[in-house]
């Protein structure tokens, strides 16, 4: 599990405000397609909330932890029935590869207008 400075915090949770929860999290719990779509979510978002269906304040702190010891994630936020889960997208030599490929490449020219042909 990540551990996340208070500044940190501070600056993911006023992100995640505005976000929408990615996943629901229904009474049956954790399940391996569940855990499947919150590691999906956090590959494309890094920061998700999720939405838990389950009353009981201390089942709801359990499955937070667990959740984040399972997808190697920082907690952010537990208001109520609502999480903020954060993981840093993972470094990914093929990007690194293709852009540094061509560094030498020649940005293109931006098309005329009407306009530039008439001054």
């Amino acid at each position: 599990m990540l551990t996340l400075t208070v500044a940190h915090r501070r600056e993911l949770k006023a992100q995640a405000h505005a976000l929408n929860p990615v996943v629901m999290i229904g009474k049956s719990g954790l399940t391996i397609s569940v855990i499947e779509e919150l590691d999906r979510g956090l590959l494309s978002h890094e920061l998700i909330k999720v939405k838990v269906q389950i009353d009981d304040r201390i089942a709801r702190n359990a499955l937070f932890e667990e959740i984040c010891q399972r997808l190697g994630a920082a907690p952010v936020q537990h208001i109520g029935k609502i999480f903020v889960i954060y993981r840093p997208k993972p470094e990914d030599g093929d990007e690194k590869t293709t852009r540094m490929a061509n560094p030498n490449k020649k940005k293109r020219e931006p098309f005329r207008t009407k306009r530039s042909f008439q001054s």
